[in-house]
């Protein structure tokens, strides 16, 4: 072990990605979740509503829309998980006893990130005006409740975790293996020997990775038409947009994961190195990618970390256009990122290959 550094750096690191990543950054219960807010009344009642929902701990009101429309916008685009509608006459009716409705829209595509705030709403809403329900208005506050609430559970009203967890996985297998895969390329170059035919060759540092990287494209998109595949024939996951889309944003994502894969190659001295160093990068990248735990419930430090990866991005991208019908001005946001880290680490592959055997 003490000659064989990466060997041991792996036995110590492990355990201590794993204690910092569980112990402090994975959260089940996730709080301070962004919302917006539309806020057609401008009654007291309303904004001592929205003050306890805030108060709460699980909604940040982060902005605030004019419409509709712009709510489910703001929804699709993955920029807020609620939208909270106090509707036009909200104060009126609630003195009148009608049990106006208070509307909340929520993103759920990733049920257990919603599942615990929708929860708290209903006992909440039948707390919030209990200051102001005494004297005349007394008689509102009986065990019904003085307010209706509904609630649209958008993109994935039955919260059935497959719809989550499938098109995820298309993600998660392709980081696995393309940058298992090619993590292996040079290193087994070097271990045969063969690594002296392709320095003989009269090619370019770019056009040999180029070269170990093409082929497993067409493997990345094997691999993701098997999964949309059992998506739509074992699992019944809604496919609201547009497949051809999908398929060339994969492209980059594919990409971005054979270039990591070469570095990793570039760097390690043997197969075992290669391996273990792709281990080191899936493992905060499926942690911390909002795969197996909500996103937004990780610290903010823990989400910025996750940020670097691009299997965060794919992710919402997946599942945007698969769940929302998101289109390319809807992902743009995420896609620029995965195009950012392929460059970076293709430059840094490119640079690392060595064209002698020193």
């Amino acid at each position: 072990m003490r000659r064989d550094r990466v060997t041991f750096g792996m036995m110590i690191g492990i355990p201590l990605i794993q204690l910092i990543l569980f112990g402090f950054a994975i959260n089940s219960d996730p709080k301070h979740l962004p919302a917006a807010v539309l806020l057609a009344d401008q009654g007291p009642q309303g904004r001592t509503l929205l003050h306890a929902i805030q108060n709460s701990q699980y909604f940040d009101f982060v902005r605030q829309v004019k419409t509709e429309a712009e709510g489910r916008d703001v929804i699709a685009r993955g920029e807020v998980q609620f939208v909270i509608n106090i509707p036009e006459n909200f104060t009126r009716d609630l003195i009148r006893g009608d049990k106006p409705s208070v509307l909340v829209e929520a993103d759920a595509t990733d049920p257990a990130a919603t599942s615990n705030a929708l929860g708290s709403l209903r006992t909440l809403l039948n707390t919030a005006l209990q200051a102001d329900l005494t004297g005349p208005l007394a008689f509102l506050s009986g065990s019904d409740g003085p307010i209706d609430l509904r609630i649209h559970a958008r993109y994935n009203p039955e919260a059935i975790t497959q719809y989550n967890i499938v098109p995820g996985l298309m993600g998660v297998v392709l980081t696995m293996t393309m940058v298992m895969i090619t993590g292996l390329a040079i290193t087994r170059e070097r271990e045969c020997g063969t690594m002296e035919n392709l320095l003989s060759m009269p090619t370019r540092p770019f056009e040999v990775l180029v070269g170990k990287i093409v082929p497993y494209i067409l493997v990345g998109y094997i691999q993701m038409g098997l999964i949309l595949l059992a998506s739509y024939a074992l699992f019944d996951v809604p496919m609201v947009g547009n497949l051809g889309l999908l398929l060339v944003v994969a492209l980059t994502f594919i990409v971005a994961n054979l270039a990591m894969g070469i570095t990793f190659s570039t760097i390690a001295q043997n197969q075992r190195q290669a391996l273990q160093l792709s281990f080191f990068f899936f493992l905060p990248s499926i942690l911390l990618s909002g795969f197996m735990f909500p996103f937004r419930g990780m610290p903010y430090w823990a989400q910025m970390f996750g940020e670097l990866f691009p299997l965060t991005h794919f992710l919402r991208i997946v599942r945007g256009i698969l769940l929302k019908g998101n289109g390319l001005e809807d992902i743009a946001p995420q896609l620029w990122q995965i195009i950012l880290f392929a460059v970076i680490a293709l430059a840094i592959g490119v640079k690392r290959y060595r064209q002698t055997l020193d």
